[in-house]
């Protein structure tokens, strides 16, 4: 028969486990407030995280992680870092193990590689353009000299070359300038100064539609660099002249309406020919959905607007066409 344990002892035996699940608890609490802690931590970081245990379940993620669900299924867990493309974007990938668990972390560097690219892409182009720009000058001179030279039934051959000529020398001034960037050289200016700039940009342009183009009569002050204002009006312009040459209509028009208040010139171009394609795409260097241009018109033309005080947007409404915003 065993020893019987005495009332004193059977006190202390009772008092013992109440001071373990007091001390259970306790660490649980603790345990819980840890956890708590590292959820808000992760949660004010930037980039998705997830903690990870070592069969692969989420032990914990923070908001950011979990609306990239799909993304989290397609890491590499035995890499340390890496990048990744998802759903048209580039993640930087680090992982890190400790203990029993591993943290991963996904940090969107789409914008990042997006600088990297323009940069590369921006100084091949400077380089090719300056490459280019020497024999294209040559052969314009030669044009020129062809020209006086050339019998009356010939001449719409060579007024086309000019024409084309005409055309790269645009795109080689629109590449340097994309790489150098935008320096405005304001002047106080008419109007009528880029009207006729315009005018005589389109004649150089080659086109085979009857397009009628109405641009504002009236005469008012400007401020601003008059060559570069120039192109950023011929540039939209161009591109509508070739969204017309798209559509299945035998003729279109381009039409410029003015407006001014508070201290802001406001003008609209709108055109008849094909709808915008892709909005995303628009002010994106090297990106263009046409066949003619290097994809640079629009940004270096939002560039230019941005250089006098304004800014450049797409119309809403039934219309197709761009508002562009100067300062006065």
């Amino acid at each position: 028969m065993g020893d019987i344990i005495s009332a004193e002892e059977l006190k202390a035996l009772i008092d013992q486990t109440y001071k373990v699940e007091e001390e259970y608890v306790a660490l649980r609490q603790s345990y819980n407030h840890l956890q708590s802690t590292i959820e808000q931590v992760i949660e004010f970081l930037p980039n998705a995280i997830w903690i990870v245990e070592s069969d692969g379940t989420i032990f914990l993620q923070n908001s950011q992680a979990k609306t990239l669900g799909e993304l989290f299924g397609t890491l590499r867990l035995d890499e340390e870092d890496y990048e990744v493309a998802f759903d048209e974007r580039a993640y930087l990938i680090k992982s890190a193990l400790h203990n029993d668990k591993r943290l991963l972390s996904a940090t969107d560097i789409t914008e990042q590689k997006r600088k990297e690219n323009l940069a590369t892409m921006g100084q091949m182009a400077a380089h090719l353009s300056h490459e280019i720009r020497n024999p294209i000058g040559s052969i314009a001179l030669l044009t020129s000299t062809l020209l006086k030279r050339v019998k009356e039934e010939n001449r719409p051959i060579v007024e086309e070359i000019q024409k084309s000529l005409y055309r790269i020398e645009r795109i080689i001034k629109a590449t340097l300038m994309f790489s150098k960037g935008i320096s405005a050289q304001k002047t106080p200016l008419r109007w009528i100064q880029i009207r006729e700039s315009l005018e005589n940009a389109i004649g150089y342009y080659s086109y085979g539609k009857k397009i009628t183009f109405r641009f504002p009569d009236e005469d008012f002050e400007m401020h601003g660099d008059l060559d570069l204002l120039s192109m950023l009006f011929s540039n939209f312009v161009f591109n509508a002249i070739d969204a017309i040459e798209l559509d299945d209509e035998e003729e279109g028009s381009i039409e410029i309406v003015h407006t001014s208040g508070e201290g802001i010139h406001t003008f609209e171009i709108y055109d008849t020919g094909i709808p915008i394609e892709n909005k995303k795409w628009l002010f994106e260097a090297f990106k263009s959905t046409k066949l003619r241009g290097n994809g640079l018109g629009l940004v270096l033309a939002k560039n230019i607007a941005a250089s006098h005080g304004g800014d450049i947007s797409v119309c809403e409404g039934e219309r197709k066409g761009f508002r562009i915003t100067l300062l006065r």
